[in-house]
């Protein structure tokens, strides 16, 4: 029997970043994730443990030095794969900062991206429908698809944004890094159920939240659950490992670790 091609595997993953001065920081030590089509992930971990940092290794960050192990993703080795390319293949990272971009309205940004993403160009009024449909699902106001990229966004407007990218490009995988952080009640709520509803219209779509808390995994129910303490993973399993968290903090697995 011919083993099935890994949908989305991180192999013995090990990143360095490097300071101005040249002195080499280790930061993931070994990480091992696999992600089948249409499940929910989370990793959590305390600050420092190089969850954004896994986030944006996953993307092909130029700024970090994969020294060791493998990022598969639909049966290919992508691991020296630039971001642009990542993209193409359907990766998407929603940021935990989104960055603002004076000069690039939001309809241009999404026209473009998914240009690239399909492989043909498109025309504003093409995606403004789908745009529309969403933002109304998201609660953003109209006028911000005019407005420039996360340019005077609230925090919500900037994480509600994120999860319009997501819906609009149709990604087949999101790694959604900390989109929870700065979030009230109502616009966690928001947020939450966006994802719900791009998962509920594209069932395969896999999805990997990365969180300190659990209030996000309220809104979106993880099948697994992942502990990053000091660059690895101390500990997967179910729901159960969030609540346990929430009781008692990350001090078990700090200790774990070594740190």
């Amino acid at each position: 029997m011919v083993a099935q091609e890994p949908f989305f595997a991180i192999s013995n993953l090990h990143a360095n970043a490097t300071s101005e001065s040249g002195e080499v920081f280790p930061i993931l030590k070994g990480v091992n994730i696999s992600v089948n089509p249409g499940e929910v992930h989370a990793i959590m971990g305390p600050n420092g443990s190089g969850k954004s940092t896994l986030a944006t290794s996953i993307l092909g960050n130029p700024e970090l030095t994969i020294s060791e192990g493998s990022i598969i993703f639909k049966g290919q080795d992508i691991t020296r794969l630039s971001p642009d390319e990542r993209g193409r293949m359907g990766l998407f990272l929603g940021f935990q900062y989104p960055e603002e971009i004076s000069g690039l309205s939001v309809v241009q940004f999404l026209r473009q991206a998914l240009s690239a993403r399909r492989g043909t160009e498109l025309s504003i009024l093409e995606l403004r429908v789908s745009m529309m449909e969403w933002m109304k699902k998201l609660g953003i106001e109209s006028g911000l698809a005019d407005r420039y990229l996360n340019e005077g966004f609230s925090g919500g407007e900037k994480k509600r944004n994120e999860i319009l990218q997501m819906a609009i490009l149709e990604p087949d995988l999101a790694i959604l890094d900390e989109t929870d952080s700065g979030l009230d009640i109502d616009a966690l709520k928001t947020v939450g159920a966006g994802i719900r509803e791009v998962r509920a219209g594209r069932p395969e779509i896999g999805v990997v939240i990365i969180t300190h808390y659990r209030r996000l995994l309220d809104e979106v129910e993880p099948d697994r659950v992942h502990i990053l303490v000091n660059g690895s993973i101390q500990a997967s399993g179910g729901r159960e490992l969030a609540n346990e968290l929430d009781r008692h903090g990350y001090e078990k697995w700090v200790v774990g670790s070594g740190e």
